[in-house]
C-alpha cells in the first residue's frame, strides 16, 4: 500500500473525522490528522514542517497537536505545539504511539490511528480542558500531501 488515497477508504477518514470531533468535545486542544505517501526527512522534522504550514502554531492556548503519516515508508509522528510541551511529560506520546502501533502491526489502521486521536483527547483533556465559548481553531479534516 504505497499510495495516500489507497490508505484509508472514505468511510474509514468519515470515522476518523469523527474520533477528532469526539476527543475534541472534551479538550480545548486541536487534532489533526495528515497524510502523505512518502518523505525524504526524519518524519518528526517533516511532521513539524506540516505543522507549520497547516497554521497549528496559530491556536490561542498553542495546544494543537498533529498526527503524521508517510505510507510508503511506513513511518508516523506525533508532535504537539508548544502550550503542550511546556506542561508534559517528554515521553507524553509514548503510550499514545504504542496503543497505535499494535494497532497497525495486526492492519488495522484506521483503528490505530482513532485509538491514537482518542487517547489524545483524554490525554489533552487533564490540561486543557474544554472551556465554555470554546471554538474549534482548526479543521477536522484529514490534510493530504
Amino acid at each position: 500500500m504505497s499510495k495516500v488515497e489507497d490508505f484509508l477508504s472514505k468511510e474509514e477518514e468519515l470515522t476518523i473525522v469523527e474520533a477528532i470531533r469526539v476527543a475534541e468535545k472534551n479538550t480545548s486542544g486541536e487534532i489533526r490528522v495528515h497524510i502523505e505517501k512518502t518523505t525524504s526527512k526524519v518524519p518528526f522534522d517533516r511532521a513539524l514542517e506540516v505543522f507549520y504550514e497547516l497554521k497549528m502554531n496559530e491556536t490561542q492556548q498553542q495546544n494543537g497537536v498533529l498526527f503524521y503519516f508517510a505510507v510508503a515508508d511506513k513511518t508516523f509522528a506525533i508532535c504537539g505545539d508548544k502550550g503542550i510541551n511546556d506542561v508534559v511529560a517528554s515521553d507524553f506520546w509514548d503510550c499514545t504511539k504504542d496503543a497505535m502501533i499494535a494497532q497497525f502491526k495486526s492492519g488495522n489502521f484506521k483503528q490505530g490511528i482513532v485509538d491514537g486521536i482518542l487517547n489524545a483527547g483524554e490525554q489533552l483533556k487533564k490540561y486543557f480542558p474544554w472551556f465554555e465559548g470554546d471554538t474549534n481553531e482548526l479543521s477536522n479534516e484529514i490534510s493530504k500531501g
